[in-house]
C-alpha cells in the first residue's frame, strides 16, 4: 500500500509537471527514482503480453505489465493533468515569474542529479551532451510546422506522438512542444471540458509515440547507458533558458486559431527586468523558489536508491524475457 501511495504522488508530481509549458514529467520520473521502470514497462506492452496471457492467464498479464506499478502512476498523472489545469492556467497568467521560479530551480537541481549518475564517464561523453544542448534548441523551432500538415485531425495525432515523446525525456517539455505547434490550449481545454473526440485523437497518438519512442530510449539505456544520460542532461540543460523567470519576449507567431506561439525571449537580470516591463522582478520570492524546488529534487534524489535498484532489476527481467517485448 505504501508503494501504491508513493507511486500516486509520483504519477501526480508528473502530471503537474507536464501541465506546465518548459518542465518535463520525464524529470520527475527520473529524480524520484521510477524512469528506467517507467520505460521498461511500457516496453512491454507488445507482443510478448500474449505469450504471457496464454501462458499465465489474467493474473500473468498485470505481472508482465507490471500493472501495480503502473496504474497507481497513471492514476495520479490523470488526477493531477484535470485538477491541476485549473491551477496552472491561474498561476501561468497571475505569477509567472514565480512559477518559472520554482520550475527554474527544480529542473537546474535535476540536471545536476542525473550528471552524477554514470560511474563510467568519458571525456566523449561530451558528444551526446552537446547533441542534447543542440535538440532542445532545435525541437520548439521545428514544431511550428506540423501545422503544415492540413488536416486537424492528423495534425493532433501528431502532435500527441510527438509530445508524449517529449513528456520521456527529461528535460524536454512536452507541455511546450505543444504550445510551439499552437496545440496547448487547445488540448487543456479539452482535457477541463472532456471533449472526447479531441481526447481520443490525441490520446491515441500519444499511445503511438510511447510505445515506439520509450523502445528506442530503452535500447539506448541498455546499450549506451552512460552516454545516454549526458544526452538526457544535455536536454535538461538546455531546457533552462525557456525557465528562465527574468526575460522579454521578442519575437512569436499565432497559431492559426489565433494562439501566441513564442519563438524568442530576451534573458534579462532582475533589475534590468523591472526596467523594460516596469513589473517588479519579486528576487526574494522567486530565489526563494528556487531553492525550493533544488531542495525538493535534493532530498527525492536522496531516498531513492531502492527504486533505482528495482529499476536495474526491472531491466534485468526484460533482458530475461528477451527480445520480443
Amino acid at each position: 500500500m505504501k508503494r501504491q501511495l508513493g507511486l500516486l504522488l509520483r504519477g501526480a508530481g508528473m502530471g503537474a509537471a507536464d501541465a506546465v509549458p518548459g518542465v518535463s514529467g520525464g524529470t520527475i520520473a527520473f529524480i524520484t527514482g521510477i524512469y528506467e521502470e517507467l520505460l521498461l514497462t511500457v516496453r512491454r506492452f507488445g507482443p510478448s503480453a500474449f505469450v504471457a496471457w496464454r501462458r499465465g492467464g489474467l493474473r500473468g498479464l498485470a505481472t508482465h505489465l507490471n500493472l501495480g506499478f503502473l496504474l497507481p502512476l497513471l492514476a495520479g498523472i490523470a488526477a493531477s493533468l484535470i485538477s491541476v489545469a485549473h491551477l496552472v492556467v491561474w498561476l501561468m497568467a497571475d505569477q509567472p515569474l514565480l512559477l518559472n521560479g520554482f520550475f527554474f530551480g527544480l529542473v537546474a537541481a535535476s540536471a545536476l542529479v542525473v550528471s552524477r549518475h554514470p560511474a563510467d564517464w568519458r571525456f566523449w561523453h561530451l558528444l551526446p551532451l552537446a547533441v542534447g544542448l543542440l535538440l532542445a534548441q532545435l525541437l520548439p523551432s521545428l514544431m511550428p510546422l506540423i501545422g503544415s500538415l492540413g488536416s486537424p485531425e492528423l495534425v493532433l495525432v501528431a502532435g500527441g506522438a510527438l509530445a508524449i515523446s517529449a513528456m520521456l525525456l527529461p528535460g524536454v517539455s512536452g507541455s511546450f512542444l505543444l504550445l510551439t505547434m499552437g496545440l496547448y490550449g487547445q488540448v487543456m481545454e479539452a482535457i477541463r471540458g472532456f471533449e472526447l473526440g479531441t481526447i481520443a485523437l490525441f490520446g491515441g497518438g500519444c499511445l503511438i509515440g510511447v510505445f515506439a519512442f520509450s523502445r528506442l530510449l530503452c535500447w539506448l539505456l541498455e546499450r549506451f547507458h552512460a552516454a545516454t544520460l549526458q544526452l538526457l542532461v544535455g536536454f535538461i540543460l538546455g531546457s533552462l533558458p525557456v525557465l528562465w523567470p527574468w526575460r522579454e519576449l521578442v519575437s512569436y507567431q499565432l497559431s492559426p486559431d489565433g494562439q501566441m506561439i513564442p519563438l524568442d525571449y530576451r534573458y534579462l537580470t532582475p533589475s534590468a527586468f523591472t526596467e523594460v516591463t516596469g513589473e517588479p522582478a519579486q528576487l526574494v520570492a522567486a530565489v526563494a523558489l528556487m531553492l525550493a524546488g533544488a531542495a525538493l529534487v535534493w532530498g527525492i534524489g536522496r531516498t531513492q536508491n531502492g527504486d533505482h535498484s528495482a529499476a536495474l532489476g526491472g531491466r534485468h527481467e526484460d533482458k530475461e524475457e528477451g527480445s520480443d517485448a
